[in-house]
């Protein structure tokens, strides 16, 4: 078990499930501490809502970057400084170059607003609506070079309602969101996530001794 593991958090926004997470580690639900809060949008409402909780935060503008991949260098240096365990994407809009994912193979997390493989990439309850699905829902998946293509952790059903608009399911989703996140980086720090191909394994709780 990664007893006292230590997170670091990526946003591009209002940072809903990064505070979710916050309140897991504050709570002891997952065995570890937010070591730091990385966003790439200044002017992001979330890094306040970090420093309002005493989370150190690191404001990262990729338009100061030429390249992704020079921005993603960047990252990797803040999040090895701090010894972060595993890398969080909460709401980040940008796409991890060949060198993030390098640097922490199978520790990188994100959650999506559907159940993957349905509706990847941006405006997925739109999308659910208009295809006319009875159910969507969160997935929590590592994180690979595709969009929203990685190995499946976690996923939670969301009935969708006659009257629903792309705000109302998105309200609901992120009820799941929320709940299902904190679950999933749990099971990676008690070392409960066995990763085979595509398949995430999750592993019984060790045995009491």
């Amino acid at each position: 078990m990664k007893a006292d593991g230590r997170i670091g958090i990526l946003i591009s926004g209002r940072g809903s499930n990064m505070e979710s997470i916050l309140l897991a580690a504050e709570e002891r639900r997952i065995p570890a501490v937010v070591a730091v809060v990385i966003s790439n949008e200044p002017d992001a409402p979330g890094v306040a809502r970090a420093q309002a909780r005493g989370v150190e935060t690191v404001v990262l503008d990729h338009r100061r970057c030429a390249t992704r991949e020079d921005q993603d260098r960047r990252i990797v240096s803040v999040l090895e400084e701090r010894r972060v365990d595993l890398v969080c994407l909460a709401g980040y809009m940008k796409l991890l170059s060949p060198g993030l994912l390098k640097a922490y193979p199978g520790r990188i997390l994100n959650i999506h607003p559907a159940l993957l493989p349905a509706f990847p990439g941006l405006e997925s309850q739109r999308k659910a609506l208009e295809y006319g699905v009875r159910f969507t829902g969160a997935t929590v998946h590592f994180v690979d070079a595709g969009v929203d293509t990685g190995p499946i952790v976690l996923q939670s059903v969301v009935p969708v309602e006659q009257d629903d608009t792309p705000a109302t399911l998105t309200q609901r989703i992120l009820r799941e969101e929320h709940r299902i996140y904190p679950e999933a980086i749990r099971l990676f720090f008690q070392d409960r996530l066995q990763i085979e191909g595509r398949i995430v394994r999750i592993l019984p709780p060790p045995s009491a001794e």
